[in-house]
């Protein structure tokens, strides 16, 4: 089985819901800058944004098709310059087509500026502002990202006003949005069959038993596919045991039955454990986690992690790394987002703008803006991960000192004897194989670099997936 390629076109099916799964289709401090430095920072904003803002054209069909913005490395006004110093030379992606969104995207940046220098009254004034200027429903992608972006700004000047404070999260509210995601997208089924495959080709004929460690399974969406390979191995199929992890122990169980009577259908030994992180306590103990997933000698272990800026499904960075090093897996497959959270409230500001506005951008050629199952992927998701991010993003919100930001960097360091694993061609032939089911104009970008798969939109790197082993296993 390894070396092959195994997941073909006929099981992307699979990878959709099944049965009862099917109702879901339906639908640090800020820096200092001195007073008489903050007009020129926001007059020379707005002077390169009139300057360099491209012509207006003649259709909006949702800003699908907008002219596209670039940026001089040499001509960077320099509150935005300070944020964007190793981030390449392209702010925004092509979402602005006219003076209106360019005086949307300039009261936003004027905002930030006033937050970064802890100018909140007057970053309340602009903020109420952009409250009436532009709509989570608006035609263009740009005034949809500048209403997001407001809301998260309007919740950290209040949380800094009044102490930070952690919304209420709905997950089941997530996963149906997750699951349009899905349906909408490839960035998802890029994460799950990418993973899928480098899972596959680290498993050899003789493996019995197969130990799963989804860290945050939501749905387990990827899983029927990889079981329908499993089920039809020549030796037989393995035993396959899963250990998912969450932060709803009855949207776990749901998930653990749901994959139990797919396996049983299949004819495949399955055993499903549920994890639920326990939130309230604010305790993670490595020990206590290390023993619920119950690891046993003489299995397979496999990690899958997608990483997204949702809500925190594994605990402090720091634990979550001891945790993988001591499961010692055969094979970990991460997919992550392309961007980095670290760094002043400026430096998050300008990397998500740059990064939700093209990710809008891709939404938008494909769902008209009256949509609903774009706008629930744009207030489910995108909106969510906008808010942990700018209002209450950092180590501020989960009390460490220290957040990892790269995760491959972090462990291409080699913690714990962990070593990457090129993703192979077939990895890239899964990947190419969800772009050719698109329409031949799409605007989707493949990658492969490093030894990782980056898949993005016009260029911009959005989703990186990369695989890793254990010394022992090298």
């Amino acid at each position: 089985m390894k070396g092959e390629l195994e997941l073909v076109h006929g099981t992307l099916d699979l990878i959709q819901p099944h049965e009862q799964w099917d109702e879901y289709c339906t639908a640090a401090a800020p820096p200092v800058i001195g007073s008489e430095n903050y007009d020129h920072l926001v007059t020379s904003t707005q002077e390169y944004w009139m300057d360099n803002i491209g012509e207006e054209e003649d259709s909006r069909d949702a800003a699908a098709h907008t002219s596209a913005l670039s940026l001089d490395e040499n001509n960077i006004p320099p509150v935005v310059a300070a944020a964007t110093i190793g981030h390449g030379k392209q702010l925004l992606p092509s979402i602005m087509s006219c003076n209106y969104e360019l005086s949307l995207i300039t009261h936003l940046l004027e905002c930030a500026v006033a937050i970064s220098v802890d100018n909140l009254g007057e970053a309340h004034r602009m903020l109420l502002q952009l409250s009436q200027m532009a709509s989570p429903y608006g035609a263009s992608c740009a005034e949809r990202v500048v209403a997001y972006f407001a809301m998260a700004m309007s919740s950290r000047v209040m949380n800094s006003w009044l102490g930070i404070c952690s919304p209420l999260i709905n997950y089941k509210s997530i996963h149906y949005a997750f699951h349009i995601f899905n349906n909408v997208s490839p960035f998802v089924k890029f994460a799950h069959f990418t993973s899928n495959q480098a899972i596959l080709e680290s498993i050899h004929q003789t493996d019995k038993v197969i130990h799963i460690v989804d860290l945050d399974i939501m749905q387990g969406l990827q899983w029927p596919a990889l079981f329908h390979i499993l089920a039809t191995r020549l030796e037989g199929p393995p035993q396959v045991r899963m250990t998912g992890v969450g932060n709803c122990m009855d949207l776990l169980l749901e998930t653990g039955r749901q994959l139990s009577n797919f396996a049983k259908r299949l004819g495949m030994s399955f055993e499903f454990h549920p994890i639920a992180n326990n939130k309230k306590s604010g305790d993670f103990n490595i020990d206590d986690q290390y023993s619920a997933i119950q690891a046993r000698r003489g299995e397979a272990v496999a990690v899958h992690w997608l990483r997204h800026s949702l809500y925190d499904a594994t605990g402090p960075d720091w634990k979550t790394l001891r945790l993988i090093q001591r499961l010692s897996p055969r094979v970990i497959t991460l997919v992550e987002q392309d961007i980095a959270h670290e760094g002043t409230f400026l430096d998050r500001f300008v990397r998500s703008l740059h990064y939700y506005s093209t990710v809008f951008d891709s939404l938008g050629a494909a769902l008209s803006f009256d949509d609903p199952c774009r706008h629930r992927v744009e207030h489910g998701l995108f909106n969510r991960e906008i808010n942990n991010i700018l209002a209450i993003g950092g180590p501020v919100r989960s009390g460490e000192e220290k957040l990892v930001s790269n995760w491959r960097r972090e462990l291409g360091r080699g913690h714990g004897g962990i070593v990457q694993v090129p993703m192979s061609r077939n990895c890239m032939a899964q990947a190419q194989l969800i772009l050719n089911m698109l329409p031949p104009t799409h605007g989707y970008s493949l990658v492969q670099e490093g030894g990782t798969l980056r898949l993005g939109w016009k260029h911009t790197s959005l989703y990186t997936a990369s695989a890793w082993t254990c010394h022992s296993f090298n």
